[in-house]
């Protein structure tokens, strides 16, 4: 059975220490049963964090500003509609794989980052999805993600 394609990467960005700025990356590897080299080590159920690109349009749409993605926190911006039909499967992302568990809820710090982005960001798994790395490969802008069952 082939893989159903969910979309592709149009970002990569990684976690700088105490909460510091992230910033873009053209690929990363993925370490599994654990997170993404060199991004700040997480739980292993929040070892890949998603976000889904036209919903992140919607949100700075809202607020009426222009905020670039990885303000989310999230490590990969996928080009789809959204994410949550995805908790409870799996996905290949790139060459890894993961297994997607939960809605990545937004924290305090969203509102931190800019008024109201917490807000905006409840409800439909706008603010992402996360899961554990499963396999471990390279990811590369422009790759594919695709549930793998």
């Amino acid at each position: 059975m082939a893989d159903q394609l969910v979309g592709r990467i149009s970002g990569i960005a990684l976690r700088g220490p105490d909460r510091g700025p992230m910033h873009e990356v053209s690929e990363v590897r993925a370490h599994p049963n654990g997170g993404l080299e060199n991004d700040v080590k997480s739980s292993l159920e929040r070892g890949l964090t998603l976000l889904a690109a036209r919903q992140w349009e919607q949100v700075v749409s809202e607020l009426g500003v222009e905020l670039p993605w990885h303000t989310r926190r999230a490590n990969i911006l996928i080009e789809t509609d959204g994410l949550g039909h995805l908790i409870g499967r799996k996905l290949r992302v790139g060459e890894a794989e993961m297994e997607v568990l939960a809605e990545t809820k937004p924290c305090a710090q969203m509102e931190t980052l800019h008024k109201g982005l917490r807000a905006a960001l409840a409800g439909d798994c706008r603010g992402g999805v996360h899961g554990q790395i499963t396999r471990g490969g390279l990811i590369r802008t422009g790759d594919a993600v695709s549930l793998h069952e």
